[in-house]
């Protein structure tokens, strides 16, 4: 997974060509040649060193891949429901027309068979149940859209004039198919109540076309295909609202393992050049804190694919690691915790303690010649969990409070918090110079876990720098 590359240099604030010369730190601070020469290839925020930015090819060619492998997938409609649709819907009709028109004729005075009615009415109407799903499959595999609406257009009107022949031979082919004006009856087209038998006529079945044809188009065809395309365009409009969302899931997994990978390293490179100083005066100590580093990378790696843990856990992390910062202080580094036990099953994010609690050693604690103090403390009410770190440092002082940046540590923190919080939360420093450094965090209180969009089901692949 790559990070996404800068564009301006963060010295002069020059823009950098994404393929273009430019030089970064281990931490990713990227400069343009001219400040990486004048800063003598020493980045002048961690105090590593400036190496040449590797270029990135093909780096639209994930992309690509992804836009062509994105397509909707429209859910397959079942063929048996629409049948039965159709044939509830229709007999519906025919139902409600029988009562309607057995009720008309009975308040004018001219009474007709219920019987009677209910046959007429289901041979008009419910003759269309058998048709319907065929049209609205059509219209659903081959829609009117812009490119093709013309030729689609016509092709339609075509289906509508077989649809109605369609309809006329069902109707024809029932009892109550025409009107026998000399038997004063309804009769089937097919059969001839005259001579009992079965004949064909063809004159008739021309004459319920032709008087029908406009009702069966524009009363019964059209709303179909308009109702086919209605469902077709909502299932659409459905189908991308849910592949959105999995877009903006994967999106948000990506962004938070991309803030988790930078802070992974975070404290890695600061130990190793702790471990490194150490190997000049004490190799013991130096043994001891690469012995205690490996514990912690392991904890580390045991948790990689995890966002969210609770605080007891992220409590051992921060232990572990400040154990090894305790063989490089030694007396001079006090650890208070001030941890009640109805917070230890809060929910908080992976490695949120550990860069806060690694600032006020290195901004704190070793700035002071004396012994040095970092307090930790957690406390909630029913909705909200409450974390503070203190150290009783320095501080910050006024003018480098409003001229400073964040470091990479708190600034990758609170785009974390942002992303999976939002609003609901807050990250406050408060520093008085000469009293240290106080960082508050509030988070909703949750002792239950996370949804599993922030558990990652693969191990991500290590940020390129």
């Amino acid at each position: 997974m790559h990070l996404e590359m800068k564009t301006q240099c963060e010295k002069c604030g020059a823009a950098l060509a994404v393929d273009g010369k430019a030089y970064i730190c281990s931490y990713e601070c990227t400069f343009c040649p001219a400040c990486a020469l004048n800063m003598q290839g020493t980045c002048p925020n961690c105090g590593g060193e400036l190496i040449r930015r590797p270029v990135r090819k093909n780096l639209n060619a994930g992309t690509q891949n992804n836009a062509q492998n994105s397509g909707l997938r429209i859910p397959a409609i079942k063929t048996w429901l629409i049948w039965v649709i159709s044939f509830a819907v229709w007999t519906f009709i025919a139902l409600a027309g029988t009562a309607s028109i057995y009720e008309l004729y009975r308040s004018m005075g001219n009474p007709m068979s219920f019987f009677n009615t209910l046959g007429l009415e289901f041979s008009q109407i419910l003759t269309y149940a058998p048709l319907t799903p065929f049209v609205f499959v059509l219209a659903v595999r081959y829609p009117v859209q812009r490119a093709n609406w013309v030729g689609r257009c016509l092709w339609y009107l075509a289906g509508g004039l077989v649809f109605s022949m369609a309809h006329v031979i069902l109707r024809g082919l029932t009892p109550y198919g025409v009107w026998d004006s000399q038997a004063r009856a309804w009769v089937s087209a097919i059969w001839d109540s005259h001579a009992h038998a079965f004949r064909v006529e063809w004159r008739t079945f021309e004459m319920l076309f032709f008087r029908n044809v406009v009702d069966d188009i524009t009363g019964t065809y059209v709303p179909i295909v308009l109702i086919a395309h209605a469902v077709l365009y909502y299932r659409r409009f459905r189908d991308r609202e849910l592949r959105a969302s999995e877009l903006q899931t994967q999106l948000a997994k990506s962004h938070l393992q991309a803030l988790k990978s930078q802070l992974q390293p975070h404290f890695l490179f600061n130990t190793l050049h702790s471990i490194s100083a150490l190997m000049l005066t004490d190799v013991r100590a130096a043994d001891r804190m690469m012995t205690r580093l490996s514990d912690l990378l392991r904890m580390s790696l045991e948790n990689d694919a995890l966002q969210i843990t609770t605080l007891s856990r992220e409590l051992e992390f921060v232990t572990a690691y400040l154990e090894i910062e305790k063989v490089r202080f030694g007396e001079r580094l006090s650890i208070v915790l001030d941890i009640p036990s109805d917070t230890l099953d809060a929910q908080i994010p992976h490695l949120l303690l550990q860069p806060l609690v690694e600032n006020a050693v290195r901004h704190g604690i070793s700035r002071r010649s004396s012994e040095g103090e970092i307090q930790i403390s957690s406390k909630h009410d029913e909705r909200e969990l409450y974390l503070r770190i203190k150290d009783n440092g320095p501080g910050i002082h006024t003018a480098e409070g409003r001229s400073g940046r964040d470091g990479l540590g708190l600034r990758t923190t609170r785009e974390r918090l942002r992303t999976l919080y939002g609003d609901d939360h807050d990250l406050d420093i408060r520093s008085t110079p000469g009293c240290g450094l106080e960082v508050e965090i509030r988070l909703p209180f949750r002792v239950e876990g996370r949804p599993l969009i922030y558990e990652l089901e693969s191990k991500p692949a290590e940020p390129a720098l």
